[in-house]
């Protein structure tokens, strides 16, 4: 991408140099063959990370930076930016009536973690070679459609034809919940009833996956009283953010910036 094609970003008279901008470019998507959309993108949360260190500094904060994992602290723009947040940025804890109130809402929403009685059959492969991965694929397809059409030969199918060591028992895997297998496994399984076959194999990173919803038992509605710290946590958050926003807006709203336009989406 030539920078030079683009105007410089000058915000309140501070012009960012290029190459921050680039820097940021990686961060945005941009529509194969539109690079200019992906340097709008990053030249307008450039501008706003500028705009919030000017602020910083003319409030007079000193970076404080923070451990944000073992070893790892932020940089000092990055401790600049969050402490003028928690100076600018001050919401209200949602009152009992509030909380009370999204939970009656739909008390369906909170339910305890839900339990999964799963069979399966493996086509063993490595997702990373095309072969491999189209070769499987297509004995996962077939025998998918074998599945379908004879639902009851499913754990001789996979005693016969399957990758995995549960082979030995039909395919069956026991009981699972959330977090007990790979993430594109556990998607399938929420979507399957009692009794249903997936109706097109599954990639993980193990291969290609049959899978059989032999039981499944839906999560109990929580009480209030269980639920009420995680609701106000969402409430909490989702108030900081839009105080945030605000808070930003205000700062656009009166700041001369050139080679940016914080009012158009991008």
């Amino acid at each position: 991408m030539n920078a030079a094609l683009f105007p410089d970003l000058v915000v309140n008279g501070e012009t960012v140099p290029h190459a921050a901008i680039a820097a940021e470019v990686q961060n945005h998507e941009a529509p194969k063959g539109k690079p200019g959309i992906a340097w709008r993108k990053a030249a307008n949360a450039v501008a706003v990370r500028t705009l919030l260190l000017q602020e910083a500094r003319r409030r007079g904060l000193e970076s404080d930076p923070a451990e944000v994992g073992p070893g790892r602290f932020e940089t000092d723009e990055e401790a600049l930016i969050r402490g003028l947040l928690d100076e600018a940025v001050d919401v209200e804890r949602p009152t009992e009536d509030a909380l009370r109130t999204e939970w009656e809402r739909d008390p369906a929403r909170f339910r305890s973690p839900p339990l999964w009685e799963v069979s399966h059959i493996l086509c063993a492969c490595d997702p990373r070679d095309e072969a491999q991965r189209e070769a499987a694929r297509a004995r996962a397809a077939a025998l998918t459609v074998k599945a379908q059409e004879n639902p009851r030969a499913f754990g001789q199918l996979a005693r016969e034809y399957s990758d995995c060591g549960s082979k030995g028992s039909g395919g069956a895997l026991g009981q699972l919940g959330p977090g007990d297998t790979v993430p594109e496994f556990e998607a399938a399984l929420r979507g399957l009833d009692d009794g249903e076959i997936t109706p097109e194999p599954v990639l993980s990173r193990h291969g290609w996956h049959v899978i059989r919803m032999d039981a499944v038992a839906q999560g109990a509605v929580l009480p209030y009283e269980t639920v009420r710290p995680r609701i106000a946590e969402a409430m909490e958050k989702a108030a900081w953010t839009r105080a945030a926003r605000d808070f930003v807006d205000r700062l656009v709203a009166a700041a001369d910036i050139a080679g940016a336009d914080l009012r158009a989406p991008v």
